[in-house]
């Protein structure tokens, strides 16, 4: 097993190898450009198996991800690090 939570995050989401989120490895394989997953495992030297894990994880629990990322985003909202200087001058974020 290469996915565990990250020691002190106080997010539930798991990490590959308690460092990187298994989320950031999922949405590589994932959109417009996406990387094959032997890729992926080259890039971050992890085992392909790792990135499989992490997708099949991503998939399975998207409501969970989603809800976090709404968390991360209403805090980044009511401290105000939606706007310059702590984001770009042009940056709209979505209403």
């Amino acid at each position: 097993m290469h996915l565990m939570p990250k020691r002190g995050s106080s997010y539930r989401h798991l990490y590959v190898h308690g460092r990187i989120r298994a989320e950031a490895i999922y949405r590589e394989t994932v959109g417009l450009e996406p990387m094959a997953p032997e890729d992926v495992a080259r890039e971050h030297n992890i085992p392909v198996e790792a990135v499989h894990e992490a997708i099949d994880y991503c998939i399975r629990n998207k409501d969970l991800l989603d809800a976090e990322r709404a968390e991360e985003t209403a805090r980044i909202k009511t401290a105000g690090r939606d706007k310059w200087p702590c984001a770009p001058k042009d940056y709209q974020p979505e209403e």
